[in-house]
């Protein structure tokens, strides 16, 4: 387990960017494969993107490839989603998740994160 938490979330226009942080606690970090996903109200939680434990590897769901960018500073303890040109059905709760076990790439499913943090609020106005 590790203690994870997000921070950078807000209000922006369609068309802008964010940059959304996940922190964590101990000093296992560079073990963990990240993930981040989101939610938003009548929908299912979504997988975003993830990014193994040395930050060698990413994947991206269609929605978002080609605008957010996923990466990690294990000196840090802090992996980053960058977002740019923000659409409003990017709207939605995201969430940073963790696990060291990796019983397959990408890992797309909820269940395959046994850490995660509290989320934080993207909003993204038309």
């Amino acid at each position: 387990q590790v203690q994870l938490v997000e921070s950078g979330g807000g209000l922006v226009q369609a068309g802008g960017s964010l940059r959304l942080s996940c922190t964590a606690s101990g000093r296992t970090f560079s073990i963990y494969d990240i993930g981040w996903f989101r939610q938003s109200p009548g929908k299912e939680r979504e997988f975003v993107t993830a990014i193994t434990g040395s930050g060698g590897g990413t994947y991206y769901a269609d929605s978002v490839k080609g605008r957010f960018t996923i990466s990690r500073d294990n000196a840090k303890n802090t992996v980053y989603l960058q977002m740019n040109s923000l659409k409003p059905e990017d709207t939605a709760v995201y969430y940073c998740a963790g696990d060291t076990i990796r019983r397959y790439w990408p890992p797309r499913s909820a269940t395959s994160f046994g850490s995660w943090g509290q989320g934080t609020q993207v909003t993204v106005s038309s």
